[in-house]
């Protein structure tokens, strides 16, 4: 780029995208005639459109020290009077239009029906970093609940995973649960799963009177009560309201009761589980490690005092998947980047690449775009893809988007593609 005084402009710092109101950049740094400007930018299809949009009486664009369009058609001013810095850049129409195309198409995959023309090691390598992304991105809230916690990793562990087993419809009350039964009050009952369950059952309000009327006659019901009372006493805790679990539309299966007991089997894990799942030496043995049972009075219930076909009540293979790529392997990455030790991000993201794809709308999308991945590892990449960037229209901040736009209106034969254009 150049001035009206054929300086040559360099860009130091294009500065930070603003999505919000104001100069389209914040705090950009360039260099016109080896001075230094530091301040905004904003960019137009047409200079007048700084007028047309108001800017011009808007203080907020003072600090504007570039203007960059593509047709230069009018001297604009700031508020001040000032004359803004204009300079002009041509591009070809046909990356334009290709763009246009791009965030009007009513798909949320916009590029759905090009995609498959592109390289599939040029749209992998992008997806190894949107995985990266992704992890990143949950790790302001971990860091929150890490300091809520007092910087205790078996407390922030204990209180994601539970999260985790209300599986959506339970999300909410399963949070309530772990907020009002620390986890250090567990650890000191590690070695007794009953008392585990109790704790777990009756800071859940599961215990309440009148919650289950056909379990007042009921022997294991009946004893959970009385250890809760003991317990309760002992650490003044205040259960939640039970009316807050949900059991309508949901399998038997995944009935909070069920979960509950579950839970209860995995937090009596001798030794410590977190440390028990960072020493983990393969994703066989996180797998062992959470595939765990209901306890036996679950075989033939589902609710208290009411029972059913026998059945061993187990996690199950798509469950313990589930816990593992939302709660387990994102802290186990947080973990090493907070610690600064890549050995266990990389160990993070290895488990990943061993689970198998998962299946969902989002996921089926991409497969039906000619997209088809073997392992977790990329699904939750292409699940950041789809969020983050597709339903935002992010394509110019997409790799794939770029590829695309860069090639023009008219793609050329996916056989010349072989070669960067």
């Amino acid at each position: 780029m150049i001035d009206n005084d054929n300086n040559k402009i360099a860009v130091l710092n294009p500065g930070e995208y603003n999505r919000d109101s104001g100069p389209d950049f914040f705090n950009a740094r360039i260099l016109i005639a080896g001075t230094e400007w530091a301040g905004n930018v904003e960019i137009h299809t047409r200079a007048s459109n700084f007028d047309n949009h108001g800017h011009n009486m808007d203080p907020a664009f003072d600090n504007v020290i570039l203007h960059v369009v593509s047709e230069n058609d009018r001297r604009v001013f700031n508020s001040k009077g000032e004359e803004l810095l204009t300079v002009e850049i041509k591009y070809d129409n046909s990356y334009y239009e290709k763009y246009i195309d791009l965030i009007n198409n009513p798909c949320v995959i916009a590029c759905q029906n090009e995609i498959k023309k592109l390289d599939i090691f040029f749209i992998r390598h992008w997806l190894h970093s949107l995985l990266v992304e992704r992890l990143q991105l949950r790790s302001d809230s971990v860091m929150k609940i890490f300091s809520q916690t007092g910087n205790d990793w078996d407390e922030t562990f204990y209180r994601i995973l539970t999260r985790y087993f209300g599986f959506r419809v339970n999300t909410e009350p399963f949070e309530m649960l772990a907020s009002a039964l620390p986890f250090r009050i567990i650890r000191k009952h590690a070695d007794n799963r009953f008392q585990i369950e109790a704790l777990l059952f009756g800071t859940a309000g599961m215990l309440e009177e009148g919650l289950f009327k056909e379990a007042v006659s009921d022997k294991y019901y009946k004893d959970l009560i009385k250890e809760f009372r003991i317990l309760s006493t002992k650490y003044s805790l205040v259960p939640i309201h039970g009316w807050l679990w949900k059991f309508c539309r949901l399998r038997p299966v995944n009935f909070p009761t069920v979960r509950i007991s579950q839970l209860s089997a995995l937090l009596s894990t001798a030794g410590g589980l977190f440390s028990r799942i960072l020493d983990a030496g393969g994703i066989r043995n996180l797998k062992d490690l959470f595939g765990v049972s209901a306890s036996s009075y679950w075989d033939n219930h589902y609710i208290f005092g009411k029972k059913s076909k026998a059945i061993s009540k187990n996690t199950g293979m798509q469950a313990v998947d589930i816990f593992l790529i939302n709660a387990v392997i994102p802290l186990i990455f947080i973990y090493g980047r907070y610690h600064d030790n890549n050995n266990v991000c990389e160990k993070a993201l290895t488990f990943l690449g061993e689970i198998g794809p998962e299946t969902n709308s989002v996921t089926r999308d991409w497969k039906s775009a000619g997209i088809e991945v073997e392992s977790a590892f990329y699904t939750q990449a292409l699940l950041q893809l789809a969020d983050e960037y597709c339903k935002k229209r992010r394509c110019l901040e997409c790799r794939i988007g770029c590829k695309l736009i860069s090639l023009g209106k008219k793609l050329i034969n996916e056989n010349e593609l072989m070669l960067e254009p």
